[in-house]
């Protein structure tokens, strides 16, 4: 090919156009120019040149991370690639209402004065977490980051262990976050064992003790850590406060909406109420993963640590807005109402290993070759690492790159797990209304 053989912009647009037409056409423009352009280059050095491949190519990338829903059939509840925690439905409905149409988000609609946006939260998170007061902001790290900025303060001192210096995904730091807040890390303990006697040789020398629940991973064997219970009554002691980031949003450690099921799999999770009985100044988790909603950062504790935390200026820069409180509030609802088993996360958690083998076989009627075998759904991003929830998971017949692409290409995508050379589906992480979806790529996929 030579310069004379380049296609228009036009024509080239047109025909990119053609295959992907869910990118705007000002898109399309501008990758097939960006690939004359780059032909035009090769074509100059003596090199080959094909724009019409390498526009397809270029808009095939684009395509393909075009947001859209996805079915999680890999069998991590809490899936952080595929967006963690799904909403209520009604959280979602209520999110909608408030990002298509005014709401009360400031307003007193009383008095027509202006109010504060978390006021609601306000009413209801200290009746479900047994606090004196809460709110919320965008998400967990802003909680930290607030809770430490507001707490601490520019140049205080904090101790914290060094087995909970933890880094999560996206090469998030707490010595990074807390560097940001203005807060002055004291390290205690070693990586493996931390006693109450090593916050002890430090707590009149710090401005806050902060214990942070290692949340994406778990020591075994030789190890030790100081308890939230003893780390609040030492501050008591010494009059400092106590901050405590339980991370995934265990509301209560027994978990008693969960009835008959097993629940063997939250051992060792830590609860919001239980940290807020032992004394805790400020309680940190977050609005998805175990609690079940929106994506929010959650803040309860005293009235005073709160009110503190609420006029920081940090505070309007981490700010929720109106639809995720709409949200959020109507999933604090759902605990409040003892509705929490229609929280899409606690509905599959919940569900039987039969239930899950029915749904499995009925997914595969007219299969050949599939086979049902015993598994473990994992909670996901980031809680209660290390555990699993015994399930059922189907092995699919056929190549395991093919069936996999096959499912991925489905008009809603289905989003399976590739190991040992099979591909495997876990209908626990797949709400139950969608499973002839999945029956039909199914099909699609094994014929």
């Amino acid at each position: 090919m030579d310069l004379r053989d380049l296609p228009s912009i036009d024509s080239l647009a047109s025909t990119m156009s053609s295959a992907f037409d869910r990118i705007p056409r000002p898109v399309v423009v501008a990758v097939c120019r960006e690939a004359l352009d780059h032909a035009r280059v090769e074509i100059a050095s003596g090199a080959g040149a094909d724009p019409g491949a390498d526009a397809r190519s270029r808009l095939a990338d684009i395509d393909a991370a075009r947001p859209r829903t996805v079915i999680n059939a890999t069998g991590v509840l809490l899936h952080t690639n595929l967006g963690r925690a799904s909403m209520p439905e009604t959280a979602a409905t209520h999110l909608a209402e408030f990002a298509t149409a005014p709401g009360n988000v400031e307003i007193d609609l009383r008095t027509g004065r202006r109010a504060r946006r978390n006021d609601y939260l306000g009413a209801l998170l200290p009746i479900a977490t047994g606090a004196q007061a809460g709110f919320a902001v965008n998400n967990n790290a802003g909680a930290l980051l607030l809770a430490l900025a507001s707490v601490a303060g520019e140049g205080g001192r904090v101790a914290v262990s060094r087995g909970e210096l933890i880094e999560i995904g996206g090469s998030f730091r707490l010595p990074e976050l807390m560097r940001a807040s203005g807060a002055m890390l004291v390290e205690v303990g070693t990586t493996n064992r931390t006693r109450p006697s090593d916050y002890e040789a430090v707590a009149d020398s710090v401005d806050a003790i902060l214990k942070v629940h290692p949340s994406n991973y778990r020591i075994e064997g030789f190890q030790e850590e100081a308890s939230h219970a003893a780390l609040a009554e030492l501050s008591r002691a010494h009059g400092i406060p106590f901050i405590f980031d339980v991370g995934s949003g265990l509301v209560d450690e027994e978990a008693p909406w969960l009835g008959g099921s097993p629940r063997a799999w939250l051992a060792g999770e830590p609860g919001v109420a239980q940290a807020i009985t032992a004394g805790a100044d400020l309680v940190l988790f977050s609005g998805d993963k175990l609690f079940g909603g929106p994506q929010a950062g959650v803040i309860v504790g005293t009235d005073e640590a709160v009110e503190r935390a609420k006029r920081h200026p940090i505070a309007r820069a981490v700010r929720l807005d109106g639809g995720t409180i709409a949200a959020l509030a109507e999933t604090v609802e759902m605990y409040l109402d003892k509705r929490v088993l229609e929280i899409p996360f606690w509905a599959m958690a919940s569900a039987s290993t039969d239930m899950i083998e029915r749904r499995s076989v009925a997914v595969c009627d007219g299969v050949n070759g599939f086979e049902i075998e015993d598994g473990g759904s994992i909670p996901g991003a980031g809680s209660v690492p290390g555990v699993t929830i015994p399930t059922k998971v189907v092995r699919l017949p056929g190549n395991a790159h093919d069936v996999w692409s096959s499912l991925a290409q489905a008009p809603i995508p289905v989003v399976a797990t590739r190991r040992d050379g099979a591909v495997y589906l876990d209908l626990r992480s797949v709400p139950p209304e969608l499973d002839e979806m999945v029956a039909a790529a199914v099909r699609t996929a094994t014929s």
